[in-house]
């Protein structure tokens, strides 16, 4: 096998392009930024004039990475998780962000206004955790804090741990 399916999941902004490039730069695994993948291949169903941005297409997003899931070793970033077939993923880490670091992140990245305000209760509601628990079987399901450099070096350490053990129990 290529490796593992791992989930990174998390409001925007907690972390999770930067801890799922760095993963995929140390262990050769596939990295897929679901938003990046659907801007490529303007994978959407309508806009959202209320959040003023694109709605995904679900259906579509899933054609497009059932290929790459076959081949194995695969790292997936998305904040939401609930429409990705449950038996894609080995391990799903959700990414938890304190909302003052989470604040300066979004407002640097230009939200404001409603979106920027419903990102944060999402995170304080704990809501993709729990969209997580409700999707996955709750013992592959891991809550990683994310907030300093610090954290990201934890996490990528106690992830590569998982994977390297992963590959000596499945080859």
């Amino acid at each position: 096998s290529r490796g593992p399916h791992t989930l990174l999941a998390g409001t925007p902004g907690v972390g999770k392009s930067t801890l799922g490039k760095e993963l995929a730069s140390r262990t050769g695994l596939t990295y897929i930024n679901v938003g990046d993948l659907a801007k490529e291949g303007e994978l959407y169903e309508g806009f959202d004039e209320e959040y003023e941005c694109p709605i995904l297409d679900e259906d579509r997003v899933i054609d497009e990475l059932e290929d790459k899931m076959r081949e194995g070793g695969v790292i997936v970033d998305y904040h939401g998780c609930d429409f990705f077939p449950e038996q894609w993923f080995h391990i799903v880490f959700v990414l938890r962000t304190d909302n003052s670091f989470l604040y300066d992140r979004l407002e640097s990245r230009g939200y404001k206004g409603k979106k920027l305000q419903d990102n944060i209760q999402c995170e304080i509601f704990q809501t993709l955790y729990e969209e997580a628990m409700l999707s996955y079987r709750e013992e592959i399901v891991h809550q990683l804090p994310s907030n300093t450099p610090e954290d990201l070096e934890r996490n990528l350490d106690q992830i590569m741990q998982w994977i390297e053990q992963w590959m000596k129990d499945n080859n």
